[in-house]
């Protein structure tokens, strides 16, 4: 019962269902010799039943069995299935007995196919090589270290910030910028940073129309990434530190999430807004029928566009790849489209929200890593108003 299934494939397949029946028929001891054994005389008779279409092939291996046992003070193991597992309609007191804690995992051995494992010897590198420099997310199941399209990376914490990208950044654009249509999108981004300092990626997606592996190369020739504090996961331009500039309070992060539960008017499976993903979609490692994303060479960035739906799209060029306003823009009686967000606070359009925000204008005095340039809980005053505007929304929608 507490045993990992062999999972099956299906495969398409065109060949017959053969049935072989074996005949053995004895001959009589008198027929023979008594020195000589007794002899068989054997016929196959063979049959075509039809065609086969389809074909399951169990490749993976068989995988662990959790056994449900309870060891006891004298180390005794005993078995606790009569216990915990219910074969037939029990009354109330079956589910009210003492018993040990007994969990079996979620999920067994995360791969069931076998893999073969090749020790090789230690790359020798040239003479001047340093190894990258290892952190605490390397340590595990990396076999080398990140290595992000150049962008920079700072924490809240850091003393400087960049004046300019790396070296590396501004030749891989380089080469990759080699059409009008490239430096158009450059010069366009250019213009937003100087406009406000700050963008989220899905701000900038909104605001301009630019093909996602572009963007990866563009962005870290244009700005740094902040990884902590109150501006964290946004785009900052070179050389603007927000930690020492009050006005870029309006440009902080809050992580706002659409909350679940009978108390703010719906239940889960109510939910206006639909999850991301569910626990009941989780396909196992051996699936053979994954969605295999389209790998974009070079030499397709530098056509311009990428090749997935660049000749069947129906937009035009220059609003193919534009996300709505509403991917970063929280507006009122409006619904977010996904469950969590994360909005700039100068993209909070209503007023009574920017309000809470400009409660100490002008009066700044220190620049927190939790709060940033605003006044202490300001993060969950904007929650729990912006909750109450969607709890509204979703009463006024529902029918009688």
């Amino acid at each position: 019962p507490y045993c990992h299934p062999v999972c099956a494939n299906r495969f398409p397949t065109s060949t017959m269902l053969l049935k072989v029946r074996r005949r053995t028929k004895k001959k009589q001891p008198e027929q023979l010799d008594a020195e000589k054994q007794i002899q068989q005389e054997v016929k196959f008779e063979m049959e075509v039943l039809g065609t086969v279409t389809t074909v399951y092939k169990f490749q993976g291996m068989s995988d662990f069995q959790y056994l449900a046992m309870h060891s006891g003070p004298d180390g005794k193991q005993t078995s606790m299935y009569d216990k915990v597992l219910m074969l037939k309609p029990e009354k109330e007191e079956f589910f009210n007995r003492e018993l040990p804690l007994y969990i079996p995992p979620p999920i067994f051995s995360r791969l069931d196919t076998p893999v073969d494992y090749f020790y090789r010897p230690d790359i020798q590198h040239r003479d001047g090589y340093n190894n990258p420099q290892v952190s605490g997310e390397n340590l595990i199941g990396l076999s080398r270290a990140r290595r992000p399209h150049n962008a920079i990376f700072v924490n809240f914490d850091d003393e400087e910030i960049p004046a300019k990208p790396l070296d590396a950044a501004v030749q891989t654009w380089k080469k990759v910028c080699t059409n009008p249509v490239d430096k158009k999108v450059e010069e366009e981004l250019r213009k937003l940073f100087e406009v406000r300092p700050i963008w989220s990626r899905n701000a900038v997606k909104a605001n301009i129309s630019v093909h996602p592996d572009k963007l990866k190369l563009l962005l870290p020739y244009l700005a740094y990434y902040m990884l902590t504090g109150p501006w964290r996961s946004l785009w900052v331009r070179f050389g603007y530190d927000p930690r020492k500039h009050p006005e870029a309070k309006i440009y902080q992060v809050l992580d706002f999430r659409i909350r679940c539960g009978m108390k703010y008017g719906y239940a889960p499976n109510d939910m206006p807004v639909k999850a991301k993903r569910s626990t009941y979609n989780y396909s196992l490692p051996i699936t053979v029928k994954k969605p295999v994303s389209h790998t974009v060479s070079i030499h397709d960035l530098k056509q311009g566009l990428g090749t997935s739906g660049a000749s069947t799209s129906k937009k035009p060029a220059s609003s193919r790849y534009k996300l709505k306003e509403s991917i970063y823009i929280f507006r009122e009686g409006a619904l977010p489209p996904y469950r969590q967000m994360f909005y700039q606070l100068c993209d909070l359009n209503v007023e009574s929200l920017q309000k809470i925000i400009r409660r100490n204008d002008g009066a700044e005095s220190e620049c927190t890593e939790r709060d940033g340039w605003c006044l202490p809980k300001t993060s969950d005053d904007l929650r729990d108003t912006m909750s109450l505007m969607i709890k509204q929304i979703i009463r006024s929608t529902r029918p009688g």
